[in-house]
């Protein structure tokens, strides 16, 4: 997939590294292509410190996985493996690509994970979505400000409650090939060395959480998220 067209998008989802994406919302994002609307997924660096893996590697496992979940596009941003630092250079950035597709719904991880690159991107997230949205903030190349409609974080590593159940069941599958796509992470081979992801009861966590979330809305799979502002809405009955 190419880095360098800017077509706008219904809902751009921000994850540290690639893969965050489809373990935390890769259901969300499939269902949303199903239904017809544009998705893209911006990772901020390549991975390159996993234990498994290289860049070429994760990047086509990526792209792979953008296949499957039926991705307009993925973004790479190239900031360092455990190098999120927030800078202005960096925020700068993500602003720019905000601002370019215009996407209605933003997705990033949740704030409370075990890896520190997943907090910091959280928090990266939500200062380029509120910079995007200032007229007097520039960007090198001037582009417009844009207002997001939503501001959602997924979970990846952990759990917790969550203030929004999606249910993912009709294309829970979608979301799991998207994930074993990145082969190199999640499947113990020879040369790789264990990690917490390719111990086979990580993927089994993620079933059993996805699992757990759908039970709670009556559905076998659900993504969970959470919003740091209260969720509107018209009327308590359709």
């Amino acid at each position: 997939m190419m880095d360098n067209a800017y077509p706008q998008v219904d809902l751009l989802a921000f994850g540290a590294h690639p893969d965050d994406v489809e373990i935390g919302a890769g259901g969300i994002v499939a269902l949303h292509t199903t239904k017809g609307f544009s998705v893209a997924i911006c990772d901020l660096t390549d991975g390159e410190l996993s234990s498994n893996g290289d860049v070429n590697t994760r990047r086509k496992e990526a792209d792979h996985a953008g296949e499957i979940l039926g991705l307009s596009q993925r973004y790479r941003l190239g900031f360092p493996d455990r190098g999120l630092d927030g800078s202005d250079q960096q925020i700068h950035a993500m602003v720019a690509l905000i601002r370019k597709l215009q996407p209605r719904v933003v997705l990033a991880p949740h704030w409370e994970d075990r890896h520190p690159d997943h907090i910091a991107c959280s928090q990266m997230v939500r200062e380029a979505v509120f910079d995007a949205a200032i007229r007097k903030k520039a960007t090198q190349n001037g582009e417009a400000p844009h207002r997001v409609q939503h501001l959602y974080f997924y979970f990846i590593n952990h759990t917790g409650k969550a203030d929004m159940i999606v249910d993912v069941s009709s294309v829970y599958s979608r979301k799991k090939d998207a994930i074993l796509a990145f082969e190199s992470q999640f499947v113990p081979g020879d040369g790789r060395v264990n990690t917490p992801l390719n111990n086979p009861t990580y993927l089994s966590m993620v079933d059993g959480r996805d699992r757990n979330w759908g039970y709670q809305i009556g559905v076998t799979h659900g993504e969970g998220l959470v919003s740091i502002q209260p969720i509107s809405m018209k009327s308590l009955i359709e």
